[in-house]
């Protein structure tokens, strides 16, 4: 391998991507973009439900407990309806999500037993949502309930020392806040590194072919491995400087904690650049066509980091076939590190099994790649 050569090739392509403003646009547009709509679109907090209230009763026990949802930061008492015409209403066009029903003998049953039924109704289109409301309407009902309960046991005149709830005293570790930006921020930025990488590679090879210096390229000294190195060493830089970009982003607008290190986050996103420029170098020497080669690399890179890699969707909740077939994805590796190095400031020797398994990856994907091309005319 000849250095010379290779920084031709190098220097070439940076000239092919600055006169290619598509390629630009992909390479400093795309990640902005993408950080910022997804960093705020993709949430899975539930805060300030809208709430409608059917208060049949009208005591003040029961606005009581109105007042306990009101002061919780997941729901906001949106209406007040008063029947269930209307309750049903309210909720079919999504005014609410969540509606609870106070019966007319609520007090009654409170005074004379210390407990009383409250009716809750949920709009379950949206599963995840409806289960997450669920618990916190059991929790502001739970809490309302064991106030009640104090007092009815002190007007009966019983000593408090019977009632011995279960506690539970709860020590959140990495994500304090149980804020879900916190985690899926960190993944976001093997969603960006997939698709800039993949889509910029995937037009190197087939980019020649389509303007016709492909004759030129086979005619040079120029090796087949230095083709590779020379033309996916500018895209490795790029990458560099997106995931720094993304780092910033993260940790100072978005107040994503950033706990590791940075040279276990540049290793690691390293060899996450390496298979994916290889993807990306690949998928251009098989398919002719730029357009072909960038929609196959948006199928195979950015489709599965996002659906099977853990970004989003908890792995260990999948079907174990689908489990199974994770092992294979080098994403699922990547964003299992950038989750411990942002939020666990896990080390190199403790993330040493996913980055064995990801250099393993990139090492087998970049030998494929520079065998795949030849210098010949088809």
């Amino acid at each position: 391998m000849r250095w010379r050569r290779l920084k031709a090739i190098a220097v070439k392509e940076v000239l092919q991507i600055w006169r290619d403003p598509r390629s630009l646009m992909i390479a400093l547009l795309l990640p902005f973009t993408q950080m910022f709509l997804l960093g705020y679109g993709v949430n899975l907090d539930l805060k300030h439900l809208p709430v409608c209230t059917f208060d049949r009763e009208g005591s003040q026990l029961s606005q009581a407990l109105f007042k306990h949802f009101q002061a919780s930061q997941y729901f906001t008492i949106a209406r007040n309806v008063t029947s269930y015409a209307e309750l049903t209403a309210a909720i079919d066009d999504a005014t609410c999500g969540f509606a609870i029903v106070v019966p007319p003998d609520f007090s009654e049953r409170l005074n004379d037993t210390g407990s009383a039924p409250v009716q809750a109704i949920l709009d379950a289109s949206d599963d995840n949502t409806a289960n997450l409301a669920l618990g916190y309407a059991t929790a502001v009902v739970a809490g309302y309930s064991a106030d009640v309960q104090l007092h009815w046991f002190d007007r009966q005149g019983r000593p408090l020392q019977q009632i011995e709830p279960m506690t539970v005293q709860s020590r959140v570790w990495f994500n304090e806040d149980l804020e879900s930006r916190n985690f899926i921020i960190p993944g976001l930025v093997a969603v960006i590194m997939a698709l800039v990488g993949a889509q910029l590679t995937s037009l190197t090879i087939s980019r020649e072919r389509e303007r016709g210096t492909m004759e030129l390229l086979v005619s040079t000294p120029v090796k087949p491995v230095e083709l590779m190195f020379g033309k996916l060493a500018p895209y490795l830089v790029l990458g560099w400087l997106d995931a720094a970009f993304c780092l910033v982003i993260a940790a100072l607008w978005f107040a994503v904690p950033f706990r590791g290190t940075l040279v276990a986050l540049f290793l690691t996103t390293t060899l996450f650049l390496v298979a994916v420029l290889s993807i990306g170098y690949l998928l251009s020497v098989l398919i002719r066509s730029q357009v072909g080669a960038s929609q196959i690399a948006l199928v195979v890179t950015m489709l599965p980091t996002v659906l099977l890699s853990g970004y989003v969707f908890p792995i260990d909740q999948m079907p174990t076939v689908v489990q199974d077939i994770t092992y294979l994805l080098y994403s699922r590796y990547y964003v299992t590190i950038l989750k411990a190095v942002f939020l666990k400031g896990s080390g190199i020797l403790e993330l040493m099994t996913p980055i064995l398994f990801l250099a393993v990856y990139a090492s087998a994907v970049m030998i494929l790649a520079a065998r795949s091309f030849r210098k010949r005319l088809d």
